[in-house]
């Protein structure tokens, strides 16, 4: 199904990801304006809620507000819900929908990332299957996921050597940690925690986006 998806996708800078619980509506609202008037380049929502509705009220909130300021919108895995929205484009793991089929879903316009782990094959089979940035990590211990499997800046290089694509490094990305990554080829940050477990979300994203 061909869409006129609106925004395309940076090829550097902070890459917000929501936090998990959501606070309220209006306290999640809050924190990603604050994230973008600090200088974030794309927002993905990522919920494991069961409660559809919520899930629906969330992202569309969300995607009025990122448009309103020119900043894209992805969904994490639900391809449903971004055909639903008309959403920027989606975020695929290796449990998800591969990236052809979401690429027939969405139409030639979406955004599609691929989530590549520590995986140098992965990634750029992603280059081959229609992927228009591929994620890696993670990188250093991380609270949302604490069992994921760990990447090194060794593949990390690697990836960036051989990939055309922008590279995204995820997982307990820190200001104080995050320039190895950079210098080893990563694009963009993605950030939960660093910026939502603080009480001052604009000011810790603003660490983040002066990096750049």
């Amino acid at each position: 199904m061909n869409r006129n998806f609106r925004m395309n996708f940076p090829t550097r800078g902070v890459y917000i990801l929501t936090p998990e619980p959501a606070p309220t509506l209006d306290e999640l609202e809050e924190k990603i304006t604050a994230t973008i008037r600090a200088g974030a380049a794309v927002v993905q929502y990522r919920s494991k809620q069961s409660n559809r509705l919520k899930r629906m009220e969330e992202a569309g909130a969300l995607l009025s507000l990122c448009h309103a300021h020119g900043v894209p919108f992805i969904i994490n895995d639900d391809v449903e819900l971004a055909i639903q929205l008309n959403a920027d484009g989606v975020h695929v793991g290796k449990e998800d929908a591969t990236p052809q089929s979401v690429r027939r879903e969405l139409g030639p316009q979406a955004i599609i990332g691929v989530s590549c782990y520590d995986s140098v094959a992965r990634a750029v089979a992603a280059t081959k299957t229609g992927a228009d940035y591929i994620a890696l990590g993670s990188f250093f211990p991380s609270k949302t996921k604490p069992d994921a499997s760990r990447c090194t800046k060794k593949v990390l290089k690697d990836v960036a050597a051989r990939v055309r694509l922008p590279v995204v490094a995820i997982g307990g990305i820190t200001p104080e940690n995050a320039t190895g990554l950079l210098t080893c080829g990563a694009d963009l940050l993605a950030v939960i925690n660093g910026v939502f477990a603080t009480s001052d979300v604009y000011g810790a994203t603003q660490k983040y986006t002066k990096l750049f």
